[in-house]
């Protein structure tokens, strides 16, 4: 526990040189205009306070966890540190009082738990009180929540002394005294302890939830210098010294403030939720701290945890709803993930309804806003259009009298209740992989009088979408869809994607190409110019149908997760595509959700003149890999300005769209450590060897073999009603000898990160 264990900072700051951007990123450059106004107490920027570092990444107040804040978080962050006291009265940097889960102790020194009562409940573990300082010098730090990667454990990193922690000269720091009485029930002095570490280094801001502690040192500090903060506790919770819940020293405010600056408050003080996890609407405790002279910062900030609906999984929308709602801003907020903030205060907040794009990058739909909504249905795609989508898109299916409409999977039961009411029209298709109730087996009526269902791509993590729109919206047909779209007036273009159409050409006697075209005539679209019509497949073969109809943009669609791209390959999709469509996976490779390198097979694509899409890009933090911090906005600066991709696949089309237009991107020769991308395989370079995961193979390349089809077949003659949906002739065979599958679901996987310098820490 010595300052001379941390990497000097000096030795870092020239990685920042590391962030480059290509220089064809097409952008508005200049200034971000005048400061916006905040209404903190103070009228400044609410601070960033990162609880013990960057301790959603790296074991909480780690050295790696300090740094890694300074690099990548807002100059003025504040360092937090859980205050706990040893055995022989060590200050040590720990987040609890326990160090069963934040450190390696019951392995290091088994069965040396304890029993005692803190604050009135007994607790069972290892107690930092019961160790002196050199026993806790052998214990390393670990990650203490299990949802977290616990790869970098094996880092070993030691306890942190206060001490340890200012040396790395925070722009602020903040000690959090969380159980004096406890403590002093155990002979040991939290009050002695905070003293005399005042007078051998600067602390910023001093919290705890005991009134009497706070009251004991108050007339000690000068508040221009040090801020006293009085922490509440859940609202039925008692505070020890005066005996009263905390709801209750909540209405009394005034007293708060005769020994203390701020107030540290839970969020849900601020904005609570319903038994359904909504929003409701704001309480009066900001507007009434401030109207006190108190100032609030906000607590429990977490990217990856279970946030609001209201927010759509973004936690940058999350910070924007306490500090730039109109209404009021907290002071600060507590965070176990300091980018995210920094980027919300600095980059997001105050851009105002009339903000122009700073990257000309395509936000493209994937059924619509199906984030929000049930994907392919009228709200769907109203909120994409009010959300800011450039091209919404429509997945062609088709019914058995011949209607064309929107729709992502062929199969009923993927997207609708169809298999709770409609069991007797399963059947059985090879080609379309099993059991079913499949779209050509309804007429159109049918159709629309059934219910949709929202996605729900995360149930392992309980990331439930929109649970009160879960059935919400009406199925769209082509032709309602490309009405709606035209008379947005806001988009760009729509995007029709078709598949399957061999075989329902063939087998069901449905032309489902033609009944597309018959609908872009019939609604105008061949005699205008305003909306791009993109046609998508994974089907090379029906992109050659079209590839004579000069008003579309063929899209091809690469339905193999790829790690590079023969130059034959690429030459032949020049022959019958525009651009193409590829999955993050095929960009940044994955290994136990770590990105392991970036391929090469955008520059190659790009180099052909072949404009790149990448899909598909989500809210939840799960669909992310650990580099991009559980934070969507991460992971789209790293494609948009890290691979300067020409557009986005998206079913939240809101995130990219307020992406485009935050104020770090107004000039890209300078954008902050927060928004600039991350470096393809530098978190997992720090992870050690015994903890890395296994070796992958590298992806194969995309072949000529992958893209080669036959030409469709003519339009077959409709099945009779006793013959079986799969009835007639195999599937046209690729040039290989097998068919070309439907296309595989692409991996939804999970700033040069400046890590490189890190690892001669963690090494």
């Amino acid at each position: 526990m010595s300052a001379s264990l941390l990497l000097p900072l000096a030795l870092l700051i020239p990685i920042l040189l590391l962030h480059s951007f290509p220089a064809s990123v097409s952008a508005q450059r200049g200034g971000s205009g005048s400061a916006p106004r905040w209404q903190t107490l103070s009228g400044n920027s609410p601070i960033v306070v990162a609880r013990g570092g960057f301790s959603g990444l790296v074991p909480d107040s780690s050295s790696a966890a300090y740094q890694l804040t300074q690099l990548t978080s807002a100059p003025d962050a504040v360092f937090w540190c859980d205050l706990q006291l040893s055995k022989d009265s060590f200050g040590l940097c720990l987040p609890d009082v326990k160090l069963d889960n934040s450190t390696d102790i019951a392995q290091v020194y088994q069965g040396r738990q304890n029993t005692y009562a803190v604050n009135g409940v007994r607790q069972t573990g290892w107690f930092a009180m019961d160790f002196n300082s050199t026993d806790l010098s052998t214990v390393a730090l670990a990650q203490g929540v299990f949802s977290r990667s616990q790869k970098f454990d094996s880092n070993l990193f030691p306890i942190l002394t206060p001490d340890d922690v200012t040396a790395l000269k925070p722009a602020g720091f903040w000690l959090n005294v969380q159980h004096d009485a406890f403590y002093a029930q155990h002979n040991l002095s939290m009050r002695s302890y905070v003293l005399a570490a005042s007078r051998r280094m600067v602390i910023n801001y001093i919290s705890s939830p005991e009134v009497g502690f706070l009251t004991s040192i108050s007339s000690r500090f000068n508040p221009r210098i040090t801020k006293l903060f009085f922490r509440f506790n859940g609202f039925d919770d008692v505070e020890p010294s005066t005996n009263q819940t905390y709801g209750s020293l909540r209405s009394n405010l005034t007293f708060i403030k005769t020994f203390a600056s701020g107030i540290l408050v839970p969020k849900t003080y601020i904005w609570p939720l319903d038994a359904s996890n909504y929003l409701q609407p704001s309480t009066s405790l900001v507007l009434d701290a401030h109207k006190a002279g108190l100032e609030v910062v906000a607590t429990d900030f977490y990217n990856d945890a279970v946030l609001s609906y209201n927010y759509s999984y973004d936690p940058v929308s999350e910070y924007l709803q306490f500090v730039n709602n109109g209404q009021f801003s907290v002071d600060g907020v507590l965070s176990d993930f300091p980018i995210t903030p920094s980027a919300a205060f600095n980059c997001f907040a105050h851009m105002g309804q009339n903000a122009s794009d700073k990257v000309n990058t395509l936000v493209i739909t994937k059924n619509g806003a199906s984030g929000d909504y049930p994907g392919c249905t009228n709200l769907a795609y109203q909120k994409a259009i009010s959300d800011g989508a450039d091209v919404i898109d429509c997945p062609i299916q088709i019914s058995q009298d011949g209607v064309a409409f929107c729709q992502s999977s062929i199969n009923l039961i993927d997207t609708t209740t169809a298999a709770e009411s409609l069991t007797s029209l399963s059947t059985n298709v090879p080609e379309l992989k099993g059991d079913g109730i499949y779209t050509f087996s309804l007429n159109w009526t049918q159709i629309q009088g059934l219910t949709p269902v929202i996605s729900n791509p995360f149930p392992s993590y309980q990331l439930v979408r929109n649970p009160k729109e879960r059935n919400a919206g009406k199925l769209v047909s082509l032709a309602d869809f490309l009405v709606m779209a035209k008379d947005a007036g806001s988009l760009s273009g729509v995007l029709i994607n078709i598949e399957n159409a061999a075989y329902l050409m063939e087998k069901q006697g449905l032309a489902v190409i033609d009944a597309v075209e018959t609908e872009l005539t019939k609604a105008g679209y061949d005699n205008q110019t305003a909306l791009k019509i993109m046609v998508q497949s994974t089907n090379s073969s029906v992109l050659m149908k079209l590839k004579d109809k000069k008003q579309y943009e063929l899209v091809y669609a690469v339905d193999e997760t790829i790690g590079s791209a023969d130059p034959s390959a690429v030459s032949d999709i020049k022959n019958f595509a525009h651009s193409v469509v590829i999955s993050k996976e095929s960009v940044f490779p994955e290994n136990d959700a770590f990105v392991t390198r970036m391929t090469d097979v955008i520059t190659k694509l790009q180099k052909a003149d072949l404009p790149v899409y990448v899909q598909t890009f989500s809210n939840e933090f799960a669909s992310q890999p650990w580099d991009f911090f559980a934070d969507i906005n991460v992971e789209l600066n790293t494609y948009i300005l890290g691979t300067n991709i020409s557009g986005v696949v998206t079913d939240f089309p809101e995130t990219p769209n307020r992406y485009k237009k935050n104020r770090c991107l107004a000039n890209l020769d300078n954008v902050p450590p927060y928004m600039a991308p991350v470096q393809a395989g530098s978190l997992l370079g720090l992870v050690q060897t015994p903890s890395l995961p296994p070796a992958q193979a590298p992806n194969p390349p995309l072949t000529e073999n992958d893209i080669a089809e036959a030409p469709l077949p003519p339009v077959g003659t409709r099945p009779t009603a006793d013959s079986p949906p799969g009835a007639g002739a195999t599937p046209p065979p690729s040039p290989s000898g097998q068919p070309k599958g439907a296309a595989a679901g692409f991996v939804v996987s999970s700033v040069a990160i400046l890590f490189t310098a890190l690892s001669l820490l963690l090494h």
